[in-house]
């Protein structure tokens, strides 16, 4: 089965990302968050490249607040990188299975690295897709 698993990669079984802007209100995060019906956003500046993760935590976190969510920008919340965990479509996906569980977090944004260094958002992988993942490989057997 450990033979197996190292057989299975990020780009079997990666899905969309939804991205925001980074100028985006924390109101239409949370609504997109809501509309998408997903747990994380990954937030991109201006030439699309990966910048910041909005989780339900920090969207709640700001909600708590006073502040005005309509104005807020999601930059102000966003967690940066360089916390941010990424994986690659080649990557194992036991290994981004090992990092969601020491990490606790929820998903991670498959990424693609331009020729100057940035991060291109080319997919997720979520708990979901793990779980996926392992009931495809145990319907094997």
């Amino acid at each position: 089965m450990t033979e197996n698993l190292n057989k299975i990669y990020v780009k079997d079984y990666q899905s969309i990302p939804v991205v925001v802007n980074e100028n985006v209100s924390v109101y239409d995060a949370i609504v997109t968050m809501f509309l998408e019906d997903v747990g994380t956003l990954f937030v991109v500046d201006a030439n699309t490249y990966l910048v910041g993760v909005l989780s339900r935590k920090d969207l709640l976190r700001a909600s708590i607040g006073k502040q005005e969510l309509s104005t807020l920008p999601v930059n102000i919340i966003m967690t940066r990188m360089p916390n941010i965990t990424v994986c690659e479509k080649d990557d194992q996906l036991i290994g981004v299975a090992k990092d969601l569980i020491h990490k606790q977090i929820d998903s991670v944004p498959v990424i693609k690295k331009t020729e100057k260094g940035d991060l291109e958002v080319i997919g997720r992988i979520t708990k979901t897709n793990i779980t996926k993942a392992f009931v495809a490989l145990a319907d094997e057997y």
